[in-house]
């Protein structure tokens, strides 16, 4: 039996090599994602193109859409979805990571004020991502406006180091030795980090250089996009691994030989 770090290893070598083949072979997005389909095991790259890249087409502008969907499409990035706290997972409301407006540097200050602020659980953190779609209170001339997203470089895209402000650890084993130990969800904090203004995703609400907030009308329910089409994904993909199951089951239901015997011999089994 392979020890998590084995599984973990395993199943980045196989991922990377099916990235590999994606620009080799210069697939489509549909050929692309039946072939990151077959690495058949929970991956790093689900989480980037699975509710990273979706994060930043749905709630991204078209000027945000032109700067980072192409890194990330070339994985030059690699991106998580850094939504669920140690104190808070479906109640998106009740996040509290903060990124408060500064309007003399024009920047927001991401930061994690408690211990269940934490950001928890989200695949790709661990170890590999260097980006990530951070859900935050988004705080103006002191007022909560709610959760909004932003586009956080967590680690050096030198030598993959944690930038400074940042705390990021692997969460460890899983119940089970395999499933979900071939991801590597992780453990975040922020303290005090500072991001550009530009990188808010603001498609549906946005804040001026002068600190003013601004919703547009596009429907806020949109920030949960995201998780909506995750979750059917993930309904999607239980759904392929029973047709598997039931494919091997019949097909080994039609060669199978049971009862009755031969010369006297014991029962077919």
């Amino acid at each position: 039996m392979l020890s998590r770090k084995e599984l973990f290893k395993n199943t980045l070598r196989k991922a990377a090599y099916a990235w590999k083949r994606i620009i080799e072979l210069r697939l489509s997005e549909e050929e692309a994602s039946m072939l990151r389909s077959s690495v058949d095991e929970p991956a790093f790259t689900d989480l980037h193109w699975g509710m990273f890249v979706p994060a930043i087409k749905g709630q991204g502008t078209d000027e945000q859409h032109q700067k980072w969907l192409p890194l990330a499409y070339k994985m030059e990035i690699i991106g998580c979805y850094a939504q669920t706290e140690l104190g808070h997972g479906s109640n998106v409301q009740g996040l509290e990571t903060t990124a408060t407006f500064d309007p003399q540097t024009d920047e927001f200050v991401i930061h994690s004020p408690t211990l269940t602020s934490s950001k928890w659980w989200p695949g790709g953190l661990g170890k590999v991502s260097t980006h990530a779609v951070v859900y935050a209170r988004l705080i103006t001339d002191g007022q909560d406006h709610g959760v909004n997203g932003f586009i956080v470089q967590l680690r050096s895209l030198e030598d993959h180091s944690p930038l400074p402000g940042i705390t990021i650890g692997d969460i460890g084993m899983k119940f089970g030795n395999g499933a979900y130990n071939t991801m590597d969800n992780g453990v975040l904090r922020f303290e005090h980090v500072r991001i550009p203004r530009n990188q808010m995703l603001m498609r549906v609400s946005q804040v001026t250089r002068e600190g003013k907030y601004v919703q547009s009308n596009v429907p806020r329910q949109l920030l949960y996009g995201t998780m909506v089409y995750v979750r059917q994904t993930i309904v999607a993909d239980a759904s392929c691994a029973l047709s598997r199951a039931v494919c091997i089951a019949t097909r080994y239901s039609a060669v199978r030989r049971q009862f009755g015997s031969k010369n006297g011999g014991p029962e077919t089994q």
